[in-house]
């Protein structure tokens, strides 16, 4: 009856038949698996009322009709696309500007009508985007569909009515699809705002380049604008733009909420120079001592150590408590010989264990000449010297006095060693006095070559990340004199990377350029050269595209290193990143020698040629590690590839491959991994099965897992005559009790969202040094394995009070769940216990406070929180009383 109102001459029946139209289609209601009934019975009459529509003129009539036919439309959308967005568009061009009312937005047809246009609007904007002919069925096109700023408001509309209805995931989907996601900032609210931005931070690993750091700003400008001071600076980390960390460090006037961001800067080795405003000099000198402190990781070591004496592990631990030999299952009695691998596997294993508590018995708490030193030869005692380091790792005051004694050693490898201990103890804090370069300044030009490589690798260590303009002076002239040999070149070249991580400074990607392109081809065919690209690599960590013209530069020089180059480079760039062409461009790398290889069996023309061409292949599957362990989805998948790699790749790539893997899940031993290595740890190759060791001694490093533990010991037996594979075993062994179970090396913090750099840089130099173990860390530059350094750090949960003080509450330590774009508010933890603080977190555990009676100023429990008394709590307990 209504239809036919409308098809009769009277004008002034139209209006009235319209608005019952309308509220009865308003008002249906239906069941989920029904079409609503007004919808059913106009079904028939679509095209009948279109015709009616074409006939009237111009008016707001017209515009009420348009609206009708806008949602019949929906009926239609498989014969006729996007019929409910082009009868929308006209409803609006139709509307008098003035009549904005209520029952004209999207939203008053409901929540299936706004999700049916959002999905056009996407059609529609992809249609032009790919320049596709829009609409070719619906007649008049051009005149009707509206101009992008039309389809961006209307979709401006429709997402601010799906935020409004708890559908936060689909309003961003919405305005990314019409590239427009930047814009979401206007329409959230108090009740929205971390829903949306929670969503917004799991798509950034999914999308592609641009779009990321995109969505990345976005959600940071929503964080700020809502105070919200941690969440703001968190992304600003990632971001890695100084500018707003700056920015976002000095927003806040609360000082406890300054001390917790000094925290976390402390913890990303944010380098200090960054939040010194150019304008106010004098704020540098007025920043109070205790925000200094946080910011330097000054108490570390003692709060670490606080951490082991309620733990209860504060004993040092023997070689025995580690290798547990009396369960070795060895048939012939391992009689005690002091061989020296093996007491050289001793320094390494007893200063892993024991890193950090500053108490071993071999080194620090030894007498006067009776030092585990002097059990070692030659370069054993450069490690051994080294090792102390380790133990007293954090603590400059008390380490520098124990190391001090051995700088005047008349054995040239002691005093080495005991340069790189001072490196190596100032990782990772920063100190008034700068010991460090003082002290290790005056060797770098030093005649003797252990001094002087210790000396530069020692500077790489204590600064790394903190990019010191006054260190670019000590070490450039290494890299560019080509007087120096590739080895102290290459290492000044990895220090200066260690320590402008992430930088892209220029000077040292042009210096180490020149020298690529001056050196003769004998030298930079040498095993150090890999050090040199990694040196420039690091430069690039984690920039994207901030790599492109030092890559295009790297293709013109005519030496195979070239292709080596590029490859690190690249991998560096987009480390952590998820970038499927990246790793789809490194398995080509992976594929393409098999025919060369070939050819060279067949011609056995060069037989020098295959060694020296593939090392780019192990630098490829690295680098599939590399750029997929930043998010879960694509590390599994990278975890497949390199199955696949294992069973069909050249010699190169196969003992490549377990250091992948190890690199993948670093600190976090799941079950399938350690099978996958567990099987590689027994291969006829003896590379792979050494580096699968290796791989397995960094998935569970600092983990203490019972598991790995016990394939270790079986493999000690297994390999009790091969001393290099014994060796490695025993690495192993102390890298899974690091720290005596209380130091991670997974590069991943703050809930696995933020990728520190100098913990990326410290795997990655030590991987590479596997990649050629013959001649690195089996050879007598195993104090290579110090590289791990940079990446450790203590996998702890300790609350501050006010005074900074540590303070016990209890809280709840489970499993993390992801409840991004859940309804309601569910738990993010399963399966937690509850204990009281200190405690020790897992790589993929996460801890909520238990009670409500203190406010964290951390929006992720993990590392130093400060806590506040919650005002509102005594109350409550009054009214309860």
């Amino acid at each position: 009856m209504l239809v036919e109102r409308l098809k009769e001459p009277n004008t002034e029946l139209y209006r009235p038949a319209l608005e019952t139209l309308r509220t009865l289609i308003r008002t249906s209601t239906s069941s989920m698996t029904s079409v609503p009934k007004p919808l059913k019975f106009l079904h028939p009459h679509y095209r009948e009322l279109q015709t009616i529509y074409e006939g009237w003129l111009a008016s707001e009539d017209k515009s009420l009709f348009a609206d009708i036919l806008s949602v019949l439309a929906m009926t239609y959308s498989d014969t006729e696309p996007r019929g409910t967005l082009r009868y929308r568009l006209l409803s609006s061009s139709l509307r008098p500007s003035a009549s904005s009312s209520p029952l004209s937005t999207p939203g008053s047809w409901g929540h299936e009508y706004v999700r049916h246009l959002a999905a056009e609007l996407g059609e529609e904007h992809n249609a032009r985007t790919l320049g596709e002919d829009v609409e070719a069925e619906v007649k008049p096109v051009e005149e009707v569909i509206g101009s992008t700023e039309e389809l961006q408001e209307l979709a401006m509309e429709c997402a601010t009515f799906l935020l409004q209805h708890n559908a936060e995931p689909d309003a961003v989907d919405l305005l990314e699809e019409l590239e427009i996601a930047d814009r979401i900032a206007e329409l959230v609210d108090e009740n929205t705002y971390e829903r949306v931005c929670q969503y917004m931070i799991r798509c950034v690993n999914l999308l592609p380049t641009p779009d990321d750091r995109a969505f990345l700003r976005a959600a940071h400008r929503i964080y700020s604008e809502h105070l919200k001071f941690p969440q703001a600076l968190a992304l600003s980390i990632r971001l890695g733009e100084p500018e707003l960390i700056r920015r976002d460090f000095n927003a806040p006037a609360n000082p406890l909420m300054k001390r917790q961001l000094a925290f976390m800067l402390a913890r990303a080795q944010i380098p200090k120079e960054w939040l010194d405003s150019e304008d106010s000099i004098d704020e540098s000198e007025e920043m109070p001592e205790d925000l200094l402190d946080c910011l330097s990781n000054t108490h570390l070591s003692m709060h670490f150590k606080e951490f082991g004496k309620e733990l209860g592990i504060l004993e040092p631990k023997s070689l025995e408590d580690i290798y547990k030999s009396h369960l070795e299952n060895t048939r012939v009695p391992s009689a005690n010989v002091d061989s020296a691998r093996g007491n050289l596997a001793g320094t390494f294993v007893n200063a892993f264990v024991n890193a950090g508590f500053g108490n071993d018995k071999l080194m620090v708490e030894a007498e006067e000449g009776n030092s585990w030193i002097y059990k070692n030869k030659d370069h054993g005692m450069m490690s051994a010297a080294a090792s102390l380091g380790l133990s007293l790792l954090w603590d400059t005051d008390v380490g520098l006095s124990h190391v001090d004694k051995y700088t005047y050693s008349s054995e040239e490898h002691i005093k080495a060693g005991a340069l790189l201990a001072t490196g190596i103890l100032n990782t990772g804090v920063r100190t008034e006095a700068d010991a460090a370069i003082a002290l290790l300044g005056e060797y770098v030009d030093n005649k003797s070559v252990p001094l002087k490589t210790s000396a530069i690798t020692g500077l790489g260590l204590a600064y790394a990340g903190s990019h010191r303009e006054d260190l670019l002076a000590i070490l450039l002239p290494h890299v560019a004199d080509e007087g120096v040999s590739m080895e102290i070149a290459s290492l000044s070249a990895l220090a200066l990377g260690f320590i402008f991580v992430g930088s892209g400074n220029g000077d040292i990607a042009s210096t180490i350029l020149q020298t690529l392109m001056e050196r003769d081809d004998k030298q930079l065919e040498e095993k150090w050269s890999r050090y040199m690209l990694l040196g420039l690599a690091l430069l690039y960590l984690g920039l994207q595209d901030g790599s492109d013209a030092t890559i295009e530069t790297l293709r013109a020089i005519e030496h195979p290193i070239s292709k080596q180059a590029v490859i690190l480079v690249e991998a560096c760039s987009y480390a952590g990143s998820g970038e499927v062409l990246k790793v789809q461009a490194m398995l080509h790398h992976c594929d393409e020698h098999v025919v060369k290889s070939e050819k060279n069996d067949k011609d056995k023309d060069a037989p020098e040629e295959p060694p020296k061409d593939d090392t780019f292949q192990a630098f490829a599957v690295l680098g599939i590690a590399l750029i997929a362990m930043g998010e879960e989805v694509g590390a599994e998948m990278s975890m497949r590839t390199l199955n696949h790699l294992m069973h069909y790749g050249e010699p190169i790539i196969r003992k490549t491959v377990p250091l992948a893997l190890g690199l993948l899940s670093a600190s976090n031993p799941q079950l399938p991994v350690m099978d996958t290595l567990s099987k590689y740890s027994h291969d006829n190759d003896l590379a792979v099965a050494l580096n699968a060791i290796f791989a397995m001694g960094l998935i569970g490093a600092g983990t203490n897992n019972a598991r790995l533990a016990q394939m270790l010991r079986q493999l000690a037996g297994y390999y009790h005559k091969e001393p290099d594979c014994l060796f490695m075993v025993r690495i192993a062994q102390g890298l899974v009790h690091m720290g005596k179970g209380t130091i991670t090396v997974n590069p991943f913090f703050s809930d696995r969202n933020i990728m520190s750099r100098t913990a990326v840089a410290g795997l990655l130099a030590t991987l590479i040094a596997f990649t050629e173990a013959k001649g690195f860390v089996l050879d007598k530059y195993h104090w290579m394995l110090y590289f791990l350094v940079t990446a450790m750090y203590p996998r702890f949960l300790i609350t501050l009070d006010e005074e900074l003080k540590s303070f016990p509450v209890t809280v709840r330590v489970g499993q993390a769940v992801d409840v991004v774009g859940q309804a309601g508010k569910p738990r993010t933890i399963s399966g937690f216990q509850t204990h009281s603080t200190p405690v020790r977190l897992g790589t993929t555990e996460r801890a909520e406070l238990a009670t409500e009676e203190y406010i964290p100023f951390a929006h992720v429990l993990e590392s130093f929180v400060i806590l506040q008394k919650n005002p509102g709590y005594e109350k409550e307990d009054k009214m309860e009383l």
